[in-house]
């Protein structure tokens, strides 16, 4: 920075495109790919992303290219383009705040929502609460007399994020919404442009059953970096907020950039795309003077996605290591929902490292993806969820939880750290204690992966797997868990199925660690110790 020059302003509320550029607030130039998008004729897309990515101010700017505003892009590479400017007439709906858990709650918003958007259009349409379809579709036909529509929906999946988990209430919410949406089905001829953003891709919802135009451009590479930022893009805009930064923590420009990359990079949105960082959590970095923090955790979590962790039958150690294929990335059923899918869709995992398997018998390759948390925000947002949905430990105690266990643990004092964990059930309310073996695996495989070692949970071995094996510099631990049955049963079977041999000689001292869970009070009831020899 050079001189009185200051930095431009920064914004993590501001998602109105205008609003942005009259502010005066730095804006990371993405129009690129819109142009993309609206230099063709027409066209129909859909878009997933995580909550607080940049979703909103992606549908702004679009509906500001198509209000024909070209002054408000001088210096974005979409002003010197071939595009024509047009002004069309926009129907711009928002469910981003929509916290409707019920039909009666729905109907209200999307008649609010249509009221807005025949006020903004300078139009009268009869809104009859009973026939929202019909009043969309009565709308859309009446902006489409003279000139065809865009048609702009953000987070058009909130109704049943509200209820997700909860079957009966999702169904009524999906009833009310596959009326609303057939509307755009009804009116393609009369649709320049239609755009839609969500967190999920529901089955059954009329976008992805009726909507066969619709064009998913969730996985496609060519936008895989269309939302967030990119190291050349944090780079390239924020050089004066990152001088700032790099002033105040008293480090190298080369150390700031790596821990920015550790906190707050790594998403990744198709296979073997550049990686980027998460907008928001950026913006929040630099506004808090350049404090490492967790800013996702307040804005990003999903709370029905731990109540599904916490109430069905993922065995979450398992999950995380396995990998997948490209269904992944479909869409899924309000009867069946998939966590792992959830995960991926809300930002909790992202793809990591992409495998082509051969098909047998032909000369075609499939992909397999390995999944990962993108980064330390996410991760740590993650355990700490699980840490409060599973033992009710909030954030500041699971912090002290983890200094005194890393302790232990790195003195191979199993006693010491067991001892804690017993102290940590013991807080755990009755009406939510653990009936399951997977539960207490959740909790240990959670806290140590927050204790940043090397941590396998269901490790194969060549006659069974171990629940939970952990490394640390000096110490492997290979731990069997049991419930309401004894802690020696649970070390017989590391000893019966071998789990532990196949460490020894790795530099490290080896542990075989044997513990039984009371189901009945919640509790570690007992566990038993060995070192393998």
């Amino acid at each position: 920075m050079k001189g009185n020059d200051m930095p431009k302003n920064l914004t993590p509320s501001v998602f109105t495109f205008q609003n942005l550029i009259r502010g005066n607030f730095l804006y990371v130039d993405k129009t690129e790919y819109l142009w993309k998008l609206v230099q063709n004729p027409s066209g129909s897309y859909f878009l997933s992303r995580p909550r607080r990515f940049g979703k909103s101010l992606t549908l702004s700017t679009l509906e500001a290219i198509f209000q024909g505003r070209r002054e408000l892009f001088q210096g974005c590479a979409i002003y010197d383009k071939p595009y024509d400017w047009k002004k069309y007439p926009v129907i711009h709906l928002s469910f981003a705040d929509c916290s409707a858990t019920s039909p009666e709650e729905l109907q209200k918003y999307l008649a609010n929502q249509l009221e807005f958007a025949c006020q903004d259009a300078k139009v009268t349409v009869a809104i009859d609460p009973g026939q929202l379809g019909g009043t969309f579709e009565a709308l859309i036909r009446c902006l489409g007399e003279q000139n065809p529509v865009v048609i702009l929906i953000d987070e058009y999946d909130k109704p049943l994020l509200n209820t997700l988990g909860e079957l009966t209430r999702s169904q009524a919410l999906l009833a009310v919404m596959k009326g609303f949406y057939a509307a755009i089905k009804k009116c393609e001829a009369l649709e320049r442009f239609v755009f839609l953003t969500g967190v999920t891709k529901f089955c059954h919802v009329s976008l992805f059953s009726d909507l066969n135009n619709l064009q998913d451009i969730s996985t496609n590479p060519d936008y895989a970096t269309m939302l967030g930022y990119t190291l050349a893009e944090l780079e390239n805009n924020f050089g004066e907020w990152l001088s700032l930064a790099e002033k105040s923590l008293k480090i190298s420009y080369a150390d700031l950039l790596h821990d920015l990359k550790f906190w707050y990079d790594g998403y990744r949105f198709a296979s073997e795309a550049e990686t980027v960082f998460n907008p928001v959590s950026i913006v929040y970095f630099f506004l808090n003077g350049g404090i490492f923090e967790n800013y996702w955790y307040t804005t990003g979590t999903t709370t029905s996605l731990f109540q599904l962790l916490k109430h069905g039958d993922t065995i979450l150690p398992e999950m995380l290591e396995e990998t997948v294929w490209g269904e992944l990335f479909d869409s899924f059923e309000l009867e069946q929902v998939d966590v792992q899918k959830l995960m991926y869709q809300t930002g909790y995992l992202t793809i990591g490292e992409t495998e082509r398997v051969s098909v047998p018998g032909t000369k075609a390759k499939l992909c397999r993806y390995h999944l990962r948390f993108p980064n330390f925000e996410v991760r740590s947002s993650f355990c700490n969820q699980v840490m409060e949905h599973f033992a009710n430990c909030r954030r500041n105690g699971t912090f002290e939880l983890i200094q005194g266990l890393a302790a232990d643990i790195n003195h191979g004092d199993v006693d010491g750290f067991l001892e804690r964990i017993k102290i940590l059930l013991a807080r755990v309310p009755y009406n939510i204690h653990g009936r399951q073996e997977h539960d207490y695996q959740t909790i240990l495989f959670v806290i140590f992966m927050m204790l940043n070692q090397v941590v396998e949970g269901e490790h194969h071995t060549s006659d069974g797997r171990a629940d939970i094996v952990l490394h640390t510099a000096e110490w492997t631990y290979v731990m069997e868990f049991k419930l309401n049955q004894s802690a020696q049963v649970a070390l017989e079977q590391i000893h019966h199925k071998d789990y532990a041999r196949g460490f020894l000689g790795n530099g490290r001292r080896v542990l075989a660690v044997g513990v039984n869970f009371d189901s009945e009070k919640g509790q570690l009831s007992d566990w038993e110790k060995e070192e393998i020899l």
